[in-house]
Parts: structure tokens; sequence; C-alpha cells
């Protein structure tokens, strides 16, 4: 049985990591590395950074972010937000990342998953995945930072993503993120048993009852938190010993 993941994600905004609901709102919570050198201690199993402002004048700030993250981290290190071309791709992982996480360029240029896959493994390939139900129930994908329906069927275009070469799917429930209410379990079901490749549930975890119950109820293999480390409702430690009571195979890291 493979071992599920706990991922704390840091959203970054000039320089800082930042939180909202429902993609809104966000206040700054302090020093990404920081952060992460914690997480790492409290047995993470990797990290994400997330630069919300995506935009080119900030990603000297991210890159040396990274930079200083890579050399003080042992645990991989995903990095999203703003990533648009091979050669994005390229200074990111030059910087020191393991993964690179694409979300709206991948939308309006799918075949940068299969360049990026090809030229760098897929395992470095993930795609992040923005999904809200619309007015009759169904699952849509959204971009730039959720403002944008693009109309595509969230299923379909995961199944996509997995054909052009994703190596992981970073799958986020608008409808609960931010909310602490749990993870979206129908729409992370959904996806899993649609997909071979992992996905990663995100969106909604406010206790560690709701990993738990995503893991107990989808075969996802890891769950993105944020509030509830961040604010310091649970460790990570915590979470995992929660997890081994409940016969869910978790990795234990020695310190």
């Amino acid at each position: 049985m493979l071992k599920k993941r706990i991922i704390p994600c840091l959203d970054i905004k000039n320089g800082k990591v930042v939180k909202g609901i429902n993609f809104e709102r966000l206040t700054n919570i302090g020093d990404p590395v920081e952060y992460a050198k914690m997480y790492e201690t409290q047995c993470a199993d990797e990290i994400v950074f997330l630069d919300i402002t995506a935009s080119y004048e900030e990603r000297e700030i991210i890159k040396d972010i990274i930079e200083k993250g890579a050399k003080e981290l042992r645990i991989p290190l995903t990095v999203g937000g703003g990533i648009r071309t091979l050669e994005d791709f390229r200074s990111i992982l030059k910087s020191g990342a393991d993964k690179v996480s694409i979300n709206s360029a991948a939308v309006k240029k799918p075949n940068l998953i299969k360049e990026a896959s090809k030229e760098f493994g897929s395992q470095c390939v993930v795609v992040a995945i923005d999904g809200k139900r619309d007015e009759k129930g169904n699952f849509k994908v959204y971009i730039k930072g959720g403002r944008e329906n693009t109309g595509l069927d969230l299923v379909q275009w995961a199944k996509k993503c997995e054909e052009l070469g994703a190596g992981e799917i970073l799958l986020t429930s608008m409808d609960a993120d931010g909310t602490k209410k749990g993870y979206d379990i129908q729409m992370t079901k959904e996806i899993v048993e649609n997909v071979r490749i992992p996905v990663i549930a995100s969106g909604g975890c406010g206790s560690i009852k709701d990993i738990v119950d995503v893991f107990e109820k989808t075969n996802c293999d890891a769950a993105l938190v944020a509030s509830l480390f961040h604010y310091k409702e649970a460790t990570i430690d915590e979470v995992k010993e929660e997890l081994a009571k409940n016969n869910i195979s978790v990795r234990r890291i020695e310190k």
C-alpha cells in the first residue's frame, strides 16, 4: 500500500505567506522558508509554494525564496503560480524546486504539459486544477485564481492532463477552499476514480478529522493543508498519529 502524504501549502504574495477564504480576503502570516522548515521538522512529506501574485515582477522574489528553501529543506518542493512557458519551468527547477505546478497555462496551452513532461520528466509536472460546481451541480474548471470559468468539464480535463503527460494532479475545490468545512469528497472521488496518476486533495481542511475522512472516503494520494497548520491548530505529527490510529499508512520521517 502506498503511504499517504501530508503536504503543507504556502500561498505567497510579495514574499510572504498569506491565507484567505474562497481565494479572497488575504491575510499576511509570515516568512515562507521559516514555515517550510518548521513543517519539515514536523514530518511533512513535501512542501508547496504557490506564488499567487503570479507576475513577472514578483518572479525574482519567488526565485530567491525557492533557492533559500531548496538549500534548507530535504523534502521535495513544488512551486506554482504564473508558470507560462518551458523557460519558466527551467528557471524554477534550476532555482531548486523538485516539481512545477501549472494551472491557467495548462488550459490555455495544453501542449505545455506534453513539452514539459518530455523535457523534464512527468514526475516534475503537476497540473493544478481548480474546480467548482455550476448551477446544475456539474464540476467545471476555473482559471486565473478562480476568476474565470473555462466551461471545461473537470473529469474530462483531468483525464486529458494525464494523457498529455502530467505526473500528478493538485485538485482544489473552490467551493470548499478556506471554509474549514472539510474536503470536497465527491469532487475528489470523481477525479481519483477517473485517472491513474496521483491526486492531491486540496481546499477546505479544518480539522484532523477532515484529513482522515478524505483518505478513508477517497483513494487520493495526498492531502494539501494550509490554515490548520499555519494557525497552529494541529501539527503534522499529530495528523500522522491520528491517521495511523485509523490504519491509514503514512510515512514517518526520521528527525
